[in-house]
């Protein structure tokens, strides 16, 4: 040691290097605090060593703790440090902390390999990501600047690593508030709890320490199809304990039934024939579900939709959600099942039918649609009527009723037959005008006339003969010549003309009977 280190060693007296000791301040400059340390001596801290608060919080007079890291330098001051005067506080607190398995408040400051770091008094921590909470997080962004205890779970030498677990301290205060709710839990009570988790079948609530499962079947009196539709995550809610197992320790839990079971009033509440408004909840190829409150829904089938268009699909005129109107038909509370009806509504178009028609009166109507057998023909109350192909015309030959129809355009009919109790009617197209084998054919057409006309058809027995439009006559084979050999399409042609005699008209058959012979002979 040199004069100059003797002389600062004599004065620095009840000082020294490394050790933590308190001060005065003196005064607070820009560049750092000048500290009064005793036995003379001033000390430095440098605007670097200086703890976080300190340009803000300290002023001359107040007493602060400063780590001594040199007695002199240059300058003539005591080097001093808040920063490590602080850090080694705070060591020794957390070591008395560990030591007596206390807890310790932190702010979680960051993210790295594995967890957090946490600063505890100045000091860096670590955070196992196992450690973060009963559960690991998916995401700890939102957890950073953050303020939790921790408990300390190893500590090494100052300087080197502390590993601290949150977890833990959640565990036993899981734990603790479980022995208190086995406590006090039973069935038929009302609980409230948090929503923990949610799954397909249902949703776990945390109960304080104690996880209880509330079933789907057993949320609501209506029906739904995921535990999203009523609950997130975090939501605390009331239920009721079904059941308790107190050997498992297992709990179910019921939302509905804190409520009463709204079927106990619907035969009051919704009479045969009230009108009632509901919301669409389901669609089926057989009807659509109407909820007409929350566990109180019913149907309404098909063929209560409308009362004339009984093909109808449910899909094509309903969306889930659409507000609809319907009458009360039939309530089971036995089943927990109602019968309701759109097309009840309004007046049965049927009863005006049996009031307003009867065969054999004419009446206007449009054809509809067409199939290979006929057309439906609506009238105005919107009841269809089926056009047989055989009743639109006397003495053509329809293929299909689109050949002499259309779509949209009206037409004059007669009602030929009502079927009060199934519920259909028919008309003819032709029977609304003269029959031309009764007022003309008889008249215009006599036996022995010599006719001329286009074969339109060839078969084995013989040939047809179209005389004009619609009317046909035939030439039986027996009657082209006394013997034929040869195959009739080989002597005949279709669309050939060829005259020919009558030998037979009978109106009531509607036949003309041909001859070829009588040309001959």
């Amino acid at each position: 040691m040199n004069d100059l280190e003797k002389l600062y060693a004599d004065s620095f007296k009840g000082l020294k290097a490394g050790s933590v000791t308190k001060g005065t301040v003196l005064q607070v400059k820009d560049d750092g605090i000048i500290v009064d340390v005793g036995s003379k001596s001033e000390g430095f801290v440098p605007r670097n060593e200086m703890a976080e608060n300190d340009r803000t919080e300290l002023k001359p007079g107040d007493e602060v703790e400063v780590f001594v890291e040199r007695l002199y330098d240059e300058d003539g001051f005591v080097k001093l440090s808040r920063q490590r005067a602080e850090g080694l506080r705070a060591w020794d607190t957390i070591e008395d902390i560990y030591n007596n398995n206390q807890t310790i408040d932190g702010k979680i400051t960051g993210k790295v390999k594995g967890g957090m770091t946490v600063t505890l008094g100045g000091i860096s921590a670590f955070l196992p990501g196992s450690h973060i909470d009963l559960k690991a997080p998916k995401n700890t962004d939102h957890l950073i600047g953050q303020t939790h205890t921790f408990k300390v779970l190893n500590i090494s030498n100052k300087g080197s690593n502390i590993i601290v677990s949150r977890r833990v301290l959640l565990e036993d205060e899981r734990n603790k508030l479980r022995v208190e709710t086995l406590k006090k839990i039973k069935e038929g009570e009302i609980v409230k709890g948090v929503i923990k988790n949610l799954t397909d079948y249902g949703v776990f609530i945390d109960l304080g320490g104690l996880d209880g499962l509330l079933h789907i079947s057993d949320m609501s009196w209506g029906r739904i199809s995921h535990p999203g539709e009523m609950f997130n995550i975090g939501d605390t809610v009331e239920v009721i304990v079904l059941t308790f197992d107190t050997q498992t320790e297992k709990v179910t839990l019921g939302y509905k039934q804190t409520k009463a079971d709204p079927w106990l009033a619907v035969a009051d509440k919704y009479p045969v024939g009230a009108k009632v408004s509901g919301k669409v909840i389901t669609i089926t190829e057989y009807g659509i579900f109407v909820e007409l409150e929350e566990g109180v829904e019913g149907l309404i089938h098909v063929t209560e939709f409308d009362w004339t268009e009984k093909s109808a699909k449910p899909s094509k005129l309903f969306n889930i959600g659409d507000k609809v109107e319907s009458v009360i038909l039939k309530v089971s509370t036995t089943d927990k099942k109602i019968s309701l009806s759109i097309k009840r509504l309004r007046p049965n178009p049927w009863e005006v039918v049996r009031e307003k028609y009867t065969p054999g009166q004419k009446i206007n109507v449009t054809a509809k649609s067409f199939t290979d057998f006929g057309a439906f023909m609506t009238l105005d109350e919107g009841i269809d009527a089926l056009l047989h192909v055989s009743d639109i015309s006397w003495h053509k030959r329809i293929k299909h009723p689109s050949d002499v129809l259309n779509k949209g355009q009206e037409y004059e009919v007669v009602i030929l037959n009502i079927e009060n109790d199934k519920e259909r009617i028919s008309v003819g197209l032709k029977q609304a005008g003269e029959d031309p084998w009764v007022s003309e054919i008889p008249k215009k057409y006599r036996i022995g006339d010599s006719v001329d006309g286009k074969i339109v058809s060839i078969t084995e027995f013989g040939l047809f003969v179209e005389l004009e439009d619609g009317i046909e006559g035939l030439i039986h084979k027996s009657e082209i010549e006394r013997n034929i050999d040869d195959r009739m399409e080989d002597l005949f042609e279709v669309g050939k003309d060829l005259a020919s005699r009558i030998i037979n008209i009978d109106p009531s058959e509607r036949k003309i009977d041909l001859s070829m012979r009588t040309m001959i002979d």
